[in-house]
């Protein structure tokens, strides 16, 4: 690969410092008064910053709720900037949020019962709520999950963002995505992955993001195509799936975790088994932003 240029590097060390300023600042705050101060901060600034990703919300929304006046859309829509300037600010103080046993509450623990003996485990989550915290349950008993993340082009900051992750994701990081320079080198492939939890490893991924690869799949009335290698790896590994949302409770940084099974067919057609999970990973995805729209990312790119 490529090395980086010196210019390069020093840019990469400006943006990096900035970043540690930004979130110095947002530390010096109780995690109360940042989060609120953040939501209110994307909530007016975000729509006029990226006017692009605010349309985008705006049409998502119009697909997934055409019944809907589009006034109750754009107030959908404002919500859901308000509840990324919320992540935003809790992922910069994760820690003392993972410190509070009090935040984060586990729905159905009852999963975790026979916490020795669940075997490889593919999880499942999407961009809801503060979806960095679906992996809790699994970290909580001790299962070691690792997860896959997309790589930031920056190095420092892209290490930065794995080092805040490593209480969540004791199992360590896969990267995905092209960037520069050698922190580039050893980004996981789907093989890597595969072998990590054939080996009884706990992954957790995101699969509700466009795919211009992935398989078509029903999303709101509408084919959207969706990356395969949760349930392609479930059912070639014979792992157990579980999809999980991480719900926001109120304003105070406070969420419900809830896992659902989802059991992978292994006929002897792996084809129709992949997509008959995916087409049940994203129904279950479906019916949970329906009870709470406001915390899903609409802005995101999800049908082509």
């Amino acid at each position: 690969m490529k090395p980086i240029s010196p210019w390069r590097d020093l840019q990469f060390r400006l943006e990096y410092a900035v970043l540690r300023a930004v979130v110095g600042a947002v530390r010096a705050l109780p995690l109360g008064v940042a989060t609120a101060f953040s939501a209110r901060c994307w909530r007016w600034l975000a729509p006029v910053v990226n006017p692009k990703r605010h349309r985008r919300a705006l049409a998502n929304l119009a697909i997934a709720f055409p019944e809907k006046t589009p006034a109750e859309r754009r107030r959908i829509a404002m919500k859901h900037w308000e509840n990324l300037g919320r992540v935003m600010a809790e992922t910069m103080q994760l820690d003392r949020v993972l410190a509070d046993p009090t935040r984060i509450r586990i729905s159905n623990p009852a999963y975790l019962r026979y916490k020795d003996k669940l075997g490889p485990i593919v999880g499942v989550s999407l961009h809801l709520g503060n979806w960095e915290l679906a992996i809790w349950p699994l970290t909580r008993a001790g299962a070691n999950p690792a997860g896959v993340y997309r790589s930031v082009n920056n190095p420092y900051v892209d290490q930065y963002l794995r080092d805040q992750r490593r209480d969540l994701f004791p199992g360590g990081l896969f990267g995905r995505g092209k960037v520069e320079g050698d922190h580039g080198d050893n980004q996981r492939t789907a093989r890597a992955i595969q072998d990590f939890v054939r080996r009884g490893g706990r992954l957790g991924l995101i699969c509700d993001l466009y795919d211009r690869t992935g398989i078509a799949i029903p999303f709101f009335g509408q084919d959207a195509r969706t990356q395969a290698i949760a349930a392609l790896i479930a059912r070639r590994v014979g792992a157990r799936m579980w999809m999980s949302r991480c719900r926001r409770i109120g304003k105070e940084s406070r969420f419900e975790v809830e896992i659902k099974e989802l059991r992978v067919p292994r006929t002897a057609n792996q084809g129709e088994d992949v997509r008959w999970a995916m087409s049940e990973m994203q129904r279950q995805f479906e019916a949970w932003i329906r009870e709470t729209p406001e915390q899903w990312m609409w802005s995101n790119r999800r049908w082509s």
